[in-house]
């Protein structure tokens, strides 16, 4: 049933009590709308009722004709709008009045559904129906517009069809005026969502693929939007030029998954597509679709396209770490832009001299944005080993800044930001690398390997919680290589949590990773968080031969300051770790010899220098604060506290120890403790640190407070949380400054 509004119900009831009379009157609404209702309101009154004027003949009209030769005679007749004959005109041009009927709002929506007991939502079934009635009544049984769909017109359902894809109205004819009539369109003249469920379901799928094929090919001829004309076509199996021109081109308009599949329909529709098919499917992330494609171009001795094969197979094989190969293919590719991405690749893999030959080869093309850019991040790159931190970093953010009006639609092994981000990092400009890493994903370039970096910076800065956001935002959809730098945050983030628990979880992902990514210059971040991890857990034996191939990259490189100090910063807590003064002893003296290169590089030698004595045990408080202070400044802020931390629990003296855990907390962001004393400690806790202070185990301790061994880790975890302490060990050193000088001094 549907409920018609309170001024049509007053008509209707003015009507069948005769207090309207005579009555000639007409109904003209699209489909849907109620006018067989009206009628059937109207069934009681002494007037003729006409519905569906709109298909009577020629001779059933003349016949109304006479009857209203009567002007007594009363007469109710209902029509769509549209398409009407112009006998029709003349016999509704002789009628009194019209009856105006309008779609449901919200409010009326609600009642109709409540009245056939649907527990539809009235906004969500308003929302897809625009309040037509009939159309809210198939809400619950689309099977109801089926009729509608059969007794369409060819044109009217090519117009729905069009509308239904988003096209001009001029694109399906001359049929709008019929189509509107059905009452399947918005004002706006949009399919209607349910009208849109109902063309798609309802349908006959060789009908939908016939019209949608008709209007694809008037739209290819104008040269028109295609994507949501041909989208539905996908998988209909068509052939033939005219169709897979049309997925060709609406390749050109799709996201790059969506692309690749339109690529892949034209391809067997008979067209040439290879390259540009496995650039969509690289730039949709599948690496092995894209390289199996690439790998078909290449080997076609007569595509015209092996050269831009190349180029997506360099790319993606960048992608998955394999850059000594992707180099190759970059250098056979020839064109200005694949040589300066062969020379990014080259000192990668530490063949500088082969990279600068790969930079000479470039140029000769139109001097686009693109050009301009990858040109410059080589250069960028090359100047990393060659000249000054600062130089390389310089020539690496004009890149990235040039490259950003364009980075969002372009196919790119890596980025000049990403770059940047690297040599910034390297050097102790992580405010440099945050804002270019910022402005990238912005854009919309590389943007989960924009959100690892961005994640890198934090942690070593010692915002764990930011850096752990920031993993997360990234995704888990990542590329080879974004895994690799995925897995060393977790790794670090781990070890910097003294979670030796979670750190063993991550050691399998860390292993595979290593195994499944060769070490180029890019991945000394990782390759370094596995090495001080490796260390802690005992398995740096599987990760040697990785570390000695690091080194002979570095070798052959002429052991540029910028890249070695964070592998030998690395190995340097790898092997205090595992109790390795003499390798500690190299890699310091490795730090020294890279000092000059600026203020990052001397206060990592500085605290390299400080470390080795505080290991040996000696504890100059001023020479330990100002090492560990200098990590802060230069970025380094975990490692900072850390040196000052580890500092602290080495030392006897007691004000000496105190001092440095004030400053471990500070370089951590925290305040300094208060005057040494049990104020932050509750009875027990203090009761529990004296015993733990005193060397008894967490069992031993259970049985002498008669508690559970449980209750005693407890009440560990609550201390350790309060008095901000980063490991067991500063949790250990915090305690004996908070008890009294006579137990602190007293244990070991």
């Amino acid at each position: 049933m549907i409920l018609l509004d309170e001024p049509t119900e007053r008509v209707c009831a003015a009507i069948v009590s005769g207090e309207l009379a005579p009555v000639r009157l007409a109904v003209v609404a699209p489909g849907g709308y109620g006018k067989t209702t009206v009628l059937e309101r109207l069934s009681g009154a002494d007037v003729r009722l006409v519905d569906d004027a709109h298909l009577l003949g020629d001779a059933e009209l003349a016949e109304l004709s006479r009857h209203l030769e009567d002007e007594q005679a009363g007469i109710v007749i209902a029509t769509r709008p549209h398409a009407r004959r112009a006998e029709l005109n003349r016999v509704l041009a002789r009628l009194k009045g019209q009856i105006v009927l309008r779609p449901f709002d919200v409010a009326r929506t609600a009642k109709f559904l409540e009245a056939t007991g649907s527990r539809e939502l009235a906004e969500f079934v308003h929302a897809q129906t625009g309040g037509v009635p009939g159309l809210v009544r198939a809400a619950s049984e689309l099977s109801l517009l089926r009729h509608e769909l059969d007794h369409a017109g060819e044109d009217v359902l090519r117009f729905l069809v069009a509308a239904d894809a988003g096209a001009g109205a001029d694109l399906a004819g001359g049929s709008a005026e019929a189509a509107y009539a059905t009452g399947l369109l918005a004002p706006d003249g949009k399919l209607l969502p349910i009208a849109a469920r109902a063309v798609r379901e309802l349908m006959p799928r060789d009908r939908q693929v016939s019209l949608r094929r008709e209007l694809v090919e008037r739209q290819l001829e104008r040269g028109g939007p295609l994507l949501r004309l041909v989208t539905p076509l996908l998988g209909a199996g068509l052939t033939g030029d005219g169709i897979g021109a049309a997925f060709e081109a609406a390749a050109d308009e799709a996201e790059p998954a969506a692309a690749a599949r339109l690529y892949e329909a034209a391809a067997k529709a008979g067209r040439q597509v290879g390259a540009r098919w496995a650039d969509a499917a690289c730039r949709a992330g599948d690496f092995d679709g894209a390289l199996r494609l690439a790998d078909a171009v290449i080997g076609a001795e007569n595509a015209p396209d092996r050269s831009e094969g190349a180029r997506v197979a360099g790319t993606a094989l960048a992608h998955r770490g394999q850059l000594a190969r992707s180099a190759e293919l970059f250098q056979w590719a020839g064109t200005s832009e694949a040589q300066c991405f062969a020379a990014i690749a080259l000192v990668g893999t530490g063949r500088a001299a082969e990279a600068k030959q790969a930079l000479e080869k470039a140029g000769g093309g139109p001097p686009t944005l693109l050009s301009g850019a990858v040109s410059s991040a080589a250069r960028g790159v090359v100047e990393s080993v060659t000249e000054q931190p600062a130089v390389a970093l310089s020539t690496l953010v004009r890149s990235a800044e040039m490259l950003e009006p364009v980075s969002a639609r372009l196919l790119l092994p890596d980025s000049p930001a990403a770059l940047g981000a690297l040599v910034a990092v390297h050097s102790g400009e992580a405010e440099i690398a945050a804002p270019l890493l910022t402005r990238a994903i912005e854009a919309g370039s590389l943007v989960a390997r924009h959100r690892l970096l961005l994640a890198w910076i934090a942690m070593v800065r010692g915002d764990e919680e930011v850096a752990v956001s920031r993993l997360r935002q990234a995704g888990d959809n990542l590329s080879p290589r974004d895994w690799l730098f995925a897995v060393g945050l977790r790794v670090g983030l781990a070890r910097r949590a003294s979670d030796l628990a979670a750190l063993r979880r991550i050691w399998g992902q860390a292993r595979e990773a290593v195994i499944r990514h060769p070490v180029d210059l890019f991945t000394f971040l990782p390759f370094g968080e596995f090495e001080v991890a490796a260390a802690r857990l005992g398995e740096r034996d599987r990760l040697a031969p990785h570390l000695r191939q690091a080194r002979q990259l570095l070798a052959a490189l002429g052991d540029p300051p910028l890249w070695a100090t964070a592998l030998h910063w690395s190995g340097l807590h790898a092997a205090i770790l595992d109790e390795q003064p003499g390798e500690a002893a190299e890699h310091a003296r490795a730090l020294a010899t890279g000092a000059g290169a600026g203020a990052y590089f001397a206060a990592m030698s500085q605290a390299a220098e400080c470390w080795l004595k505080v290991l040996g045990g000696e504890v100059d408080q001023v020479a330990v604060e100002t090492a560990a202070r200098g990590l802060h400044d230069v970025g380094l802020c975990w490692d900072g506290a850390r040196l000052a931390g580890q500092a602290a629990i080495r030392t006897s003296d007691r004000k000496v120890m105190v001092t440095l855990l004030d400053c471990a907390r500070v370089l951590q962001g925290r305040e300094p403790s208060a005057t040494p004393g049990p104020a932050r400690l509750s009875g027990r806790e203090r009761q529990v640190a004296e015993l733990v202070l005193a060397g008894l185990t967490y069992k031993q301790i259970g049985d002498r407070l008669f508690i559970s061994a449980k209750t005693v880790e407890h009440h560990m975890a609550r201390m350790r949380q309060r008095l901000g302490a980063g490991s067991r060990g500063e949790l250990l050193a915090e305690l004996r400054a908070e008890l009294e000088p006579s137990v602190a001094q007293g244990t070991t």
